[in-house]
């Protein structure tokens, strides 16, 4: 499969866990998660009609490692985790803010290098 392909899944699959996991979160921070999903979102539009060449993709990589390094950052994330206290907020925090992340960034190093080599 083509490494954009694989990408652009990545992002549909990070701004689908996005939106079930905002209703469950802290009210406090929905505008802030309604702009990051907007980015996504926004992300896989220029990736899809290839607007920008290389540059959404490094935008991912830095977006995607901002959001694994802020979620280790922060206490109650930690918390939650380790003591599984929402079950369903721990389950989106895993999947949406570092395995779906950690595969942006692969995926995203892996287009780069293709777009490279053509």
């Amino acid at each position: 499969m083509d490494p954009k392909n694989q990408v652009l899944i990545i992002l549909f699959s990070i701004i689908v866990i996005g939106l079930i996991g905002i209703p469950f979160g802290n009210t406090n921070f929905i505008i802030n998660a309604m702009i990051l999903e907007l980015t996504f979102i926004i992300l896989a539009v220029l990736i899809a009609k290839g607007i920008g060449n290389n540059k959404p993709l490094y935008v991912c990589i830095f977006l995607a490692l901002l959001i694994i390094i802020g979620n280790s950052l922060v206490t109650a994330h930690i918390n939650r985790m380790i003591t599984f206290s929402k079950p369903l907020n721990t389950i989106v925090l895993i999947i949406g803010g570092y395995l779906l992340q950690g595969l942006l960034v692969y995926t995203s190093i892996r287009a780069i290098k293709k777009k490279k080599e053509i």
